[in-house]
């Protein structure tokens, strides 16, 4: 049985693979991948060779059908103008089988994250290294833009085990680039205000994406933000917000880590983990023509 079903899953791939470089009409294409292909159309680049790979995480049988949860990792050379660069991200997905049979494949984990922020209930997280605690030294030193991009490189598939993981981990993953990047907390006490994390609690500004984005538009200490006009005036290290519906709730963050060929800015992300991913994300499952954006400078 497992065989089957590796099988299946390798050909899954394979076809998925497929369809990021093939414009045949005769196969079928996935949505997400369709509206992937025709954003870097529109912005003049193309992807000219893509490899996925996969890896079953678990099974579990229900009567007649079997789940099979598996991660796939995407890997996409990208060319615009005279430049080369390769994105990558990651997809937790779910197939469901009826014997030998494929019934359904999705993705399981959206970028759009909750407002609610759980309560630490393990108290492993404590003993946080007191740097993160002690702000006099980064108060004394401009913002680290190439610290902040460092650790966006770095950490961007895996978890900084200092720090709390998330469900929904995008901002919590950003605001740890920015502390790299030196930027001092504020508001060690009351959650609702400043930007800060201490072991066992932290504001929501630095786990919620609608808390950040608001946080960045007031904020006159610690991390601070300007608003631009466009993406393509922000720098490596500046903040993009989204709001996939258009509906007043932000539910995404992401680091601008590098700029393509247009001057468009290129960023990493979790949730959906994803390295020099183009900053619009029209191939994101959240995506749709609602979607607004937010663009912020970081003030050292």
């Amino acid at each position: 049985m497992r065989e089957r079903i590796v099988k299946s899953l390798h050909e899954l791939i394979e076809k998925r693979n497929k369809q990021y470089v093939d414009e045949s009409r005769e196969i079928d294409q996935d949505d997400s991948i369709t509206r992937c292909k025709n954003m870097h159309k529109s912005r003049g680049a193309e992807i000219v060779k893509s490899f996925v790979e996969g890896d079953i995480i678990r099974t579990t049988k229900v009567d007649d059908q079997l789940l099979v949860d598996y991660a796939i990792r995407n890997e996409l050379l990208i060319r615009i103008k005279e430049d080369v660069y390769l994105e990558e991200h990651r997809e937790n997905r779910r197939a469901l089988f009826e014997g030998d049979e494929l019934i359904t494949d999705s993705i399981q984990l959206s970028e759009q994250e909750r407002e609610a922020v759980n309560p630490l209930a393990d108290a492993s997280f404590s003993s946080l290294n007191q740097r993160t605690i002690n702000d006099r030294s980064y108060s004394e030193r401009s913002y680290d833009r190439r610290e902040a991009v460092r650790y966006a490189e770095r950490w961007w598939d895996d978890y900084n085990p200092e720090y709390r993981k998330f469900e929904n981990n995008c901002t919590n993953f950003i605001s740890q680039c920015l502390r790299a990047g030196g930027l001092p907390m504020s508001g060690h006490s009351d959650r609702s205000k400043g930007w800060w994390y201490r072991g066992k609690n932290w504001s929501y500004s630095w786990s919620v994406a609608h808390a950040m984005r608001w946080h960045l538009s007031g904020s006159k200490q610690g991390l601070r933000g300007e608003e631009r006009e466009s993406a393509s005036e922000l720098e490596p290290g500046d903040i993009i917000c989204y709001d996939f519906n258009g509906d007043g709730r932000w539910q995404h963050t992401t680091i601008v880590v590098a700029k393509d060929a247009n001057g468009e800015p290129l960023v990493n992300a979790q949730t959906a983990n994803s390295r020099m991913r183009y900053w619009k994300y029209e191939d994101s499952t959240a995506y749709t023509p609602n979607i607004k954006y937010k663009f912020f400078h970081i003030v050292g």
